[in-house]
């Protein structure tokens, strides 16, 4: 027999050779990712609390059996979708940097596209995820990282550049002026000529960064 031959019925060959496991299937990975989908769809629409595994199964179209095999505790459903709510987010900004329109000026574009994004489900999801943690010491450990990766990120590389390439303390803190003003903004509770309101402090939020970023003056702020 040849040396070939051996090798290939070699008992410690085979078992060598890696199994895939149920999960690891096209199938089961769809399914997942339903659940997935449904547990961010629900913490942005009810908040994190308000929703259940079952809650999560049901919006799936799934049993409580096909949940269970999944995602068999309470923290395994919420460490994975944090990780998925957060490819989500990444994915959406490189998508929303590559849509730059070229001759436009990249900070307005950043933060036009940076405040739409905020309304989307998966940011809203994670903004859900945040104010829940403010209680919630257990959830707050789970949610650190994905919170440090985004922020280190700077908003994303690419929107990130699209503000302003540079590491400075001036850039960075262009950057996280327009971020910060944005995401309360979004959470902010505007009782009256919400819209109007809404539309003067994005234009106040371009001029700051544009003013940081040495593309103006401070009297350029607020045009009387």
């Amino acid at each position: 027999m040849s040396p070939a031959s051996a090798a290939k019925l070699s008992p410690k060959t085979e078992a060598s050779a890696p199994r895939p496991t149920a999960k690891d299937t096209r199938k089961s990975q769809r399914t997942r990712r339903r659940i997935l989908d449904a547990a961010m769809e629900l913490f942005a629409e009810r908040g994190y609390h308000a929703c259940t595994n079952a809650d999560v199964a049901e919006a799936a179209k799934l049993t409580r059996g096909a949940m269970l095999y999944h995602f068999p505790t309470r923290d395994d459903l919420v460490l994975a979708a944090i990780d998925h709510i957060q490819e989500r987010r990444n994915l959406a900004l490189a998508e929303a940097a590559r849509d730059a329109l070229p001759g436009e000026d990249l900070s307005d574009q950043a933060i036009d596209a940076y405040w739409a994004l905020l309304q989307e489900t998966p940011f809203r999801a994670f903004a859900e995820l945040e104010a829940a943690a403010g209680a919630d010491k257990d959830l707050a450990a789970k949610l650190a990282p994905a919170q440090a990766a985004f922020d280190r990120a700077q908003v994303g590389a690419e929107l990130s550049g699209m503000l302003q390439a540079g590491s400075a303390a001036r850039f960075q803190t262009s950057r996280d002026i327009a971020r910060f003003m944005l995401e309360g903004l979004s959470r902010a509770n505007l009782t009256y000529d919400e819209d109007e309101r809404i539309e003067r402090l994005l234009t106040v939020i371009k001029r700051v960064t544009r003013v940081l970023n040495r593309k103006g003056g401070v009297h350029e702020l607020w045009e009387d």
